[in-house]
């Protein structure tokens, strides 16, 4: 039986079809993608209506935006009125692009959706990730309408309130406008996560937070990496400098677990990064409420509002106050919390453990479990230690301040602690 052969000029021809048909096909694919890649320039009205338009979108198909760095009403900048709520199963990916708060905003930048004013009665959202690719800023306003935590008096000039007394006191261009609250509260933190399981946050430039930068209540396995803060306690608003307080870089409330800090760097007003667990018998107890520097409840719940298992490493940094603070009262415990490699130049410390003033004192060993090496800096003491802490060791450090000494012991004598590993602590001029 004979073989129908092909002949060979048909080769090339067959071949070019099937280029032709698999180009197609990729096209097609990019095509598709392309049009699932949901962004803000896809729908209308203010940038924060587009932002949370594309994620209203995205929610439950793509799960997915991409901010990209031009907007489509000709400008590269994101400007928001009011906060990006963010629900479960979201990511946000910044492709080069700069958010900031306008000078109308009284919000956060970015907030899970399960809290916020009113909200009492919070449920659980899952898996949350802001994405930073390239060079991404988010920056508070030019001039903000308030600053501060829920213990600061907004003020327009607060080097003149200082000069009267008035210490506890923040820049705000709403200070003295009638029927505006006149304290700062938990609306004045750039991101802010509550009741969230599962959070990711990398790759961003944070500039002028008008407090804490970011800010973690009941938040259970996080992963915060490869960010820079550019907040001083001061900034220029209309040419005049002027005083922004509780500008911390990370802070930790109730319940934060499992959490890994890694590759942070930059400047903050105030404390670097900072474990708090404070004051649970003032200020307004209810989720929800502005009079608070907590969005939800201060109402203890017992050891689910422990924070422990955390590990912070590869921190550069300047500060007012200290790198790493770490603050309970009398009955809650921080434990477990893992630090490898701090570089610190600035006010106090490298590292407070047990801080008093914040409330009832912290109980003997509810502070435990604290292991910090490879710790460089300068400030009035390489560590203090303020509370009856256990089990806690300090291993590999460089102190490079005028203090007499490496660790020392305030408000409190050192046998009341139990348990202190120093080792490898070493005093050296700057």
């Amino acid at each position: 039986m004979s073989k129908k052969v092909m002949p060979k000029s048909f080769l090339p021809y067959s071949l070019i079809i099937l280029c032709v048909l698999l180009l197609n096909c990729c096209s097609a694919q990019i095509e598709n993608n392309s049009i699932v890649q949901i962004n803000p320039n896809h729908f209308e009205g203010a940038d924060i209506q587009r932002i949370q338009s594309a994620i209203d979108a995205a929610k439950g198909t793509t799960n997915n935006i991409v901010i990209p760095s031009r907007n489509a009403n000709g400008t590269n900048i994101w400007l928001l009125d009011s906060a990006i709520l963010l629900p479960s199963n979201m990511t946000v990916i910044l492709d080069n692009c700069t958010l900031q708060l306008s000078d109308k905003c009284r919000d956060n930048m970015f907030r899970s959706n399960n809290v916020g004013v009113g909200i009492t009665n919070s449920v659980w959202n899952k898996n949350i990730s802001i994405i930073g690719i390239g060079d991404v800023y988010l920056k508070g306003a030019n001039n903000p309408r308030a600053t501060g935590d829920a213990h600061r008096t907004l003020a327009l000039d607060p080097a003149e309130e200082k000069k009267v007394g008035n210490w506890r006191v923040s820049y705000a261009s709403d200070a003295g406008k009638e029927g505006i609250k006149q304290k700062g509260d938990w609306r004045n933190i750039m991101i802010l996560m509550a009741y969230v399981d599962g959070f990711k946050l990398k790759n961003v430039n944070i500039e002028n937070a008008h407090a804490w930068a970011v800010s973690f209540e009941r938040t259970i396995n996080a992963e915060i990496s490869d960010i820079r803060f550019n907040c001083p306690e001061t900034q220029i608003v209309n040419g005049k400098e002027v005083f922004v307080a509780n500008r911390d870089g990370i802070d930790l409330r109730h319940g934060c677990k499992n959490f890994r800090i890694d590759n942070v760097s930059g400047i903050t007003g105030d404390d670097f990064i900072a474990l708090s667990t404070l004051a649970i018998y003032s200020e307004s107890p209810e989720s929800g409420s502005i009079n608070s520097t907590m969005v939800s409840t201060r109402t203890w719940r017992g050891t689910e509002d422990d924070t422990e298992q955390i590990f912070i490493t590869n921190i550069v940094c300047k500060s007012s106050t200290r790198a790493i603070a770490i603050r309970a009262n009398d009955v809650a415990s921080i434990n477990n919390v893992y630090i490898n490699g701090v570089m610190f130049n600035g006010g106090h410390n490298a590292m407070l453990v047990g801080g008093k003033g914040y409330g009832h004192d912290s109980q003997p060993g509810k502070i435990n479990n604290i292991h910090a090496m490879n710790i460089t800096g300068d400030g009035q003491s390489l560590i203090r230690i303020e509370e009856a802490i256990s089990n806690c060791s300090f291993i590999n450090g460089i102190y490079r301040g005028v203090g007499d000494d490496i660790i020392i012991y305030k408000k409190i004598n050192k046998s009341e602690t139990s348990n202190i590993v120093s080792k490898n602590l070493i005093k050296i001029q700057k």
